[in-house]
């Protein structure tokens, strides 16, 4: 049986975006308050980015996979995506305030860094993962400019305090492997795990 659309278990806009241009039709499956989701992100001590980021895109999966059983709604697959940054094997997440933006955008400037986002779908009992791995460059960047970025409050809610389709896509000098990976969806890598989970693209 082909499924006419995929469970999103993601607030983000950028990704409910991505999969409307893919042909892709979603429903939310979002957590309510009483789940804890970032306590899912939580990072372990010593663990590496690509451990990190795959250990959590399963565990929201499975969290999501729940919220679907608990509210008794129709089968269909479910989707769910992390994205973090690296800088070696610094693990650089959403910042808490302008403050830790402020390091993390300092930490980046004129420097190559990896985005790394784990994309996870289920399709009954079976599930299937992809890692989608991209190396960005950043030109050097100012105080005023990364004071003015923070200002504008881009930096919020994004590993590594930047989204790469806004203002901060003109410092990226170089990138190398999928852009709309940095964005939070890497849009090859979701196709095929789709298609994997009988979904028609």
């Amino acid at each position: 049986m082909i499924a006419s659309f995929v469970y999103l278990a993601s607030a983000s806009p950028r990704r409910k975006d991505l999969l409307k241009q893919m042909g892709v039709t979603t429903r939310p499956l979002l957590a309510d308050k009483r789940e804890n989701v970032e306590q899912l992100e939580e990072v372990r001590r010593g663990e590496l980015p690509r451990d990190y980021v795959l250990r959590v895109a399963k565990l929201k999966l499975d969290a999501a996979r729940r919220r679907l059983q608990a509210r008794g709604l129709p089968p269909a697959p479910i989707l769910v995506a992390d994205t973090t940054v690296a800088l070696g094997r610094r693990i650089l997440g959403k910042p808490d305030g302008p403050d830790e933006a402020r390091a993390m955008l300092g930490a980046l400037s004129g420097r190559s860094h990896r985005v790394l986002t784990a994309v996870a779908v289920s399709a009954g009992v079976q599930s299937f993962v992809e890692l989608s791995v991209t190396r960005v460059e950043f030109v050097p960047l100012s105080a005023s400019m990364i004071d003015a970025y923070i200002d504008g409050g881009e930096c919020f809610g994004k590993a590594g305090a930047y989204g790469i389709q806004g203002r901060a896509g003109t410092w990226a000098r170089r990138v190398v492997g999928s852009h709309t990976g940095v964005m939070g969806l890497p849009v090859f890598e979701t196709a095929t795990l789709l298609r994997r989970a009988g979904l028609r693209i």
